[in-house]
């Protein structure tokens, strides 16, 4: 079975001299058309954000991590400080 070819569409696009000349020149770099160029950035920046939104759901959905097991109250101050090498003399 074939992979379905993907429709491209044409759009414009406004950008100012130097960014124009900056994406032809890499564009030539990488042997590719400047509206490949443009249309292969746009992809991995739009994938980049697919990706990050699917990690965030996946993290999100798991259960909290229980740090502390089940509760017992913290120790008293003088306990803690009720040390022979810690009182004043």
């Amino acid at each position: 079975m074939k992979p379905r070819a993907r429709q491209l569409t044409n759009v414009t696009v406004t950008l100012d001299e130097d960014t124009l000349a900056k994406a032809r020149v890499k564009a030539a770099e990488m042997n590719e058309s400047l509206s490949r160029f443009v249309g292969e950035v746009l992809r991995a920046h739009l994938g980049k954000e697919d990706a990050y939104e699917a990690a965030m759901r996946e993290s999100l959905a798991e259960k909290p991590l229980d740090l502390k097991g089940t509760w017992k109250p913290y120790p008293k101050r003088e306990e803690i400080y009720d040390r022979p090498g810690l009182r004043r003399r």
